[in-house]
């Protein structure tokens, strides 16, 4: 098993910097592809951001293209992601989750691919 642990969730003003982390714990964590999603209150879950397992390449939803990026540090079995520019729009709980077996195309951008989840972090962005 693969515990995850999300952090770094708060309250910001628009066009403010958040940055959350999620530590992994367990089955060595930082051999698998690792993603970020988010649900908004009322809306289903949506991909945000996913990174390989060496870090080498990441893909992002179009909507936080240019504002989000996501890394990673094996060493300590950390995924991160620096979110700027903040909007109204981007509240939500985020959620970090491992996917062990890989994935292909459109499959990485589903959650049913990702075997493992954290406990998620609340972000509020206020207009």
């Amino acid at each position: 098993q693969v515990q995850l642990v999300e952090s770094g969730g708060g309250l910001v003003q628009t066009g403010g910097s958040l940055r959350l982390s999620c530590a992994a714990s367990g089955r060595t964590g930082s051999m698998y592809a690792m993603a970020w999603f988010r649900q908004a209150p009322g809306k289903e879950r949506e991909f945000v951001a996913r990174i390989s397992s060496t870090g080498g390449v990441s893909r992002y939803t179009d909507s936080v293209k240019g504002r989000f990026t996501i890394t990673r540090e094996n060493a300590k079995n950390t995924v991160f992601l620096q979110m700027n520019s903040l909007q109204p729009e981007d509240t939500a709980v985020y959620y970090c989750a491992v996917d062990l077996n890989g994935c292909a195309g459109p499959d990485c951008y589903r959650g049913t691919t990702y075997d493992y989840w954290g406990q998620g972090t609340q972000v509020t962005v206020s207009s």
